[in-house]
């Protein structure tokens, strides 16, 4: 195995993607110290070697660049500058990553007295972080992305410098929103299937083998196949929260966007109704025929 020399990593927040960050870094044999707010998730990396913090500003002591992978801008924000957060013992002196999708603007927000500071829009999941199979894009200035490009690029098999702060988030909203409404049109195709009295099992086998299927509808439709819907690669919560910020993201410049309006109300609706923790392909579930509905 090749291996990096880098300088020890801060892993702040320990998701599906956090903790497969960590895992790729501990076996690209780099220094890794990590802090999640649930001490739980902490047992399998320091069992890996890792340092497990006491808290952000713990984790970051020593460290040459910090990834935050938290689930929205609030938790960012109690992260870096919360009781025991990153940014309050003085400017961080490393590279600072932000791999939290959240508002651009909190990007810029957060980027006040940071030296270095970069947003990171990830295209993957927890198999592709742990293996080093992402694809990153990545904004803030050219000095920062230079000096964080070898992480980088142990991270992804693809990096892409975007430009200006908040570039990243732009991007992985505008793909965020994609995967929403395909993985919503999917749901909408088989709820209406079942309904119809067509066999559900062969109608996914349909899709997911015909020209119509993204990769994405393809790997979701094995997930509304089973039914299962725990152990998620993409929580239904944080898709709706993607959702609304991209909805946002339009109306600040004037646009319409009916189909991200559409996705962005109904999975709010299905978190609403105790789906939020599930994978985002339970959707399907807010999707259901009203009791008393002829079909």
């Amino acid at each position: 195995m090749t291996r990096t020399s880098h300088g020890p990593v801060a892993v702040l927040g320990l998701g599906a993607m956090g903790a497969g960050l960590a895992v790729r870094l501990l076996d690209q044999g780099i220094p890794v110290r990590v802090w999640n707010r649930s001490a739980d998730r902490t047992a399998p990396l320091a069992e890996a070697g890792a340092y497990v913090a006491a808290d952000p500003a713990d984790a970051v002591a020593g460290t040459s660049a910090a990834i935050c992978a938290v689930a929205d801008g609030e938790a960012l924000g109690s992260v870096l500058r919360g009781p025991g957060g990153a940014l309050t013992k003085g400017a961080y002196p490393g590279v600072l990553l932000c791999a939290s999708t959240v508002a651009p603007e909190e990007v810029v927000q957060i980027a006040g007295d940071v030296p270095q500071i970069l947003d990171m829009g990830m295209l993957g999941n927890r198999d592709h972080a742990r293996d080093g199979e992402l694809r990153l894009f990545v904004g803030g200035e050219q000095q920062a992305f230079d000096a964080a490009r070898p992480l980088l690029q142990t991270l992804g098999k693809e990096v892409v410098h975007l430009g200006a702060l908040g570039s990243g988030m732009r991007m992985k909203l505008l793909l965020n929103l994609l995967m929403g409404i395909e993985v919503q049109a999917l749901a909408e195709a088989t709820e209406l299937a079942s309904a119809c009295g067509l066999d559900r099992q062969q109608v996914l086998k349909t899709i997911a083998g015909s020209g119509f299927a993204s990769p994405v509808m393809a790997f979701k439709s094995r997930r509304l196949a089973s039914a299962r819907f725990d152990e998620p690669d993409f929580r239904l919560r944080l898709m709706a929260k993607d959702l609304m910020l991209a909805t946002k993201q339009a109306a600040a410049v004037g646009l319409s966007l009916p189909l991200a309006t559409a996705a962005a109300e109904t999975h709010v609706r299905a978190t609403e109704q105790g789906l939020g923790d599930q994978d985002c392909a339970a959707v399907t579930r807010a999707l259901a025929p009203k009791p008393g509905t002829d079909t």
